[in-house]
């Protein structure tokens, strides 16, 4: 992976009924963002959409690489080019099997890299 494909960490503030599938003092690797929130993988392994109050920054870091886009009310989207596309993750949950293996190739890579970062500045 590129030098510039750092990783945006965030952890959960408290926890909430409402999301168990998040561990509060886990950190989590944002995948992108979405209207501000915050796309990321949950304890099942899901790429889901959480409202950014949710988290602490823990690495305001995001990969250099992100297409980042701000919508008409000042929010922000940001993802990888190739997660970047209009209906990309109805694609992924409606099971499209382009759209699966793309992301899951984005994500392991990114998650790799991070391990990597992560060990050698150590």
């Amino acid at each position: 992976m590129a030098k510039g494909a750092l990783s945006m960490l965030v952890t959960l503030r408290r926890e909430t009924p409402r999301y168990p599938d998040l561990t509060l003092g886990q950190r989590y690797t944002v995948i992108g963002i979405e209207a501000d929130d915050f796309r990321l993988l949950n304890d099942r392994g899901t790429p889901y959409l959480y409202p950014h109050q949710l988290f602490d920054v823990v690495d305001p870091h995001e990969p250099e690489d992100w297409i980042t886009e701000v919508g008409e009310d000042g929010e922000r989207y940001a993802y990888p080019p190739p997660l970047n596309t209009c209906g990309f993750f109805e694609d992924f949950f409606d099971m499209k099997p382009e759209a699966v293996a793309t992301f899951w190739q984005v994500v392991n890579q990114r998650l790799a890299t991070a391990r990597v970062s992560a060990s050698s500045s150590t």
